[in-house]
């Protein structure tokens, strides 16, 4: 590398050109899926910037509603709800939506769009006030329903292994989006001085094995007796408790490093309590997409029939041979 090459040293491949890339190696691909991705990008940006200085617009805290799933709204919550729908509607590509906010179908008034968008704009809410990770989890399907006419609820039931992508955005002390589109999981650190996600995590693969579980221990004696079972397992074997309460940060962690996340179902939450399309789903996309994997205690994630909009379900996802280990308790 010459003297000159050294003072302009490159700064990486950036999401739009990767995108371009990969659009370019579909042979069917005619790029409406791209700027969808794209969408969803820039409105990560917005809600990086929202979060960022949520402290001095007084934008934390409580908003003094309730969402569909009866959880107290924060005010970032309807922020990231508005300000990704909005990114939607104007992208063009999309017709429906659904996201935790809101109980029924969104429509984007554009029935010519082939793709509908399942989102929670904003996990881990309760972690605004205390400047802790929080994330975006999106889920892409592409319709089943004619184009031209209004979407149903048939092209949000088409279950796990119909998306064609799927991926999270982490805001905490770098801003990173993981994605999916069935061909690997790569990951975009955000540039805040240029405006531009670069690659800066390619083809991941998360390790078969692990040391860490994530579980919210306070919960352990309403847990069914498999998930109770594993978890003794996991304090015998000496296992790394972490637990920051931010599904998007918890799972980045154990996509990287190498652990399980657990949700069991409990006598609070007997059918479990993450969604299944907007959480489950595109996490366990991804896990496997990574060469890790997921469960409901039962039968792979991806593998549940959906039959309702903001449906719920036990959530166990990370490393195979740790996600093996806990149906042996099952």
């Amino acid at each position: 590398m010459t003297k000159q090459e050294t003072l302009a040293l490159p700064v990486g491949v950036t999401l739009d050109r990767f995108i371009k890339r990969q659009q370019s190696s579909m042979p069917f691909a005619s790029g409406e899926l791209s700027q969808l991705l794209r969408d969803i990008a820039l409105a990560g940006k917005i809600i990086n910037r929202e979060v960022n200085r949520a402290g001095l617009v007084d934008i934390t805290g409580a908003f003094g509603n309730q969402n569909v799933q009866g959880e107290e709204q924060q005010k970032l919550d309807v922020v990231a709800d508005i300000r990704f729908l909005r990114a939607l509607k104007n992208g063009g590509e999309v017709c429906a939506i659904i996201t935790e906010e809101q109980d029924e179908i969104i429509y984007t008034d554009n029935d010519e769009g082939k793709y509908v968008v399942a989102i929670d704009p904003l996990d881990g809410s309760s972690n605004i006030d205390v400047n802790v990770s929080i994330g975006t989890i999106f889920s892409v399907y592409r319709r089943v329903t004619p184009i031209g006419t209004r979407a149903t609820l048939e092209d949000f039931m088409q279950g796990g292994r119909s998306q064609v992508a799927a991926g999270y955005i982490l805001y905490g002390s770098s801003t990173i989006l993981v994605y999916s589109t069935g061909q690997g999981v790569n990951a975009f650190t955000y540039e805040n001085s240029l405006g531009e996600y670069f690659l800066s995590h390619n083809d991941i693969k998360s390790p078969d094995n692990g040391v860490i579980y994530s579980v919210n221990d306070g919960n352990y004696n309403d847990f069914v007796s498999g998930a109770r079972a594993y978890i003794v397992e996991c304090r015998m074997r000496e296992y790394a408790s972490r637990y920051i309460g931010s599904l998007v940060a918890d799972f980045h962690r154990n996509l990287l490093k190498g652990g399980i996340y657990l949700y069991p179902a409990s006598k609070k939450h007997p059918k479990g309590k993450l969604r299944l399309l907007y959480e489950c789903y595109p996490l366990a996309f991804l896990a496997e997409q990574s060469g890790a994997t997921s469960t409901d205690g039962y039968q792979n994630i991806l593998d549940i029939e959906p039959t309702e909009l903001h449906q719920r379900s036990p959530f166990y996802v990370g490393a195979k041979e740790m996600v093996n280990d806990l149906l042996l308790h099952f």
